[in-house]
């Protein structure tokens, strides 16, 4: 099973880290991604985000330098890594001790995995990770 902050939902923890992500491309790329959806199970949370290609990475794309728009979004998570951190320790009450990010062009997708710092509330637990696995949010 997954920890939340005491006074919030599996599903209200889900919704603030989709939610922080979205506003946060939203805020610096002046547009964000058009869907979101966040997992959080054990020590892991992970939110696929799709759509929402700026202006110029669509011109990029359609010139055929789609692997420039690869590169900028890489150097630009490497970037925002501390406030992206901070929506899921917010979110969760937990420390992230690791952060990967990756993007795919067709379709638009990038994928933003977290890594928590191990919870007391976890040790002990008979449940595998993968049976903890909340896909319904």
């Amino acid at each position: 099973m997954t920890g939340a902050p005491a006074g919030r939902s599996h599903g209200d923890v889900l919704t603030a880290i989709s939610d922080g992500l979205v506003a946060l491309l939203k805020e610096f790329y002046g547009r964000g991604p058009t869907e979101a959806k966040s997992y959080y199970a054990d020590d892991l949370v992970v939110c696929v985000l799709r759509g929402g290609f700026s202006r110029v990475e669509e011109t990029l794309l359609s010139g055929g330098n789609g692997h420039a728009v690869i590169e900028q979004r890489m150097a630009f998570q490497e970037i925002m890594r501390k406030r992206f951190e901070r929506v899921v320790e917010a979110a969760t009450g937990r420390q992230v001790v690791g952060f990967m990010s990756g993007n795919q062009q067709h379709p638009d997708m990038m994928c933003e995995v977290f890594v928590l710092a191990p919870s007391d509330a976890l040790e002990g637990q008979d449940e595998s990770p993968a049976a903890a696995l909340d896909w319904s949010s």
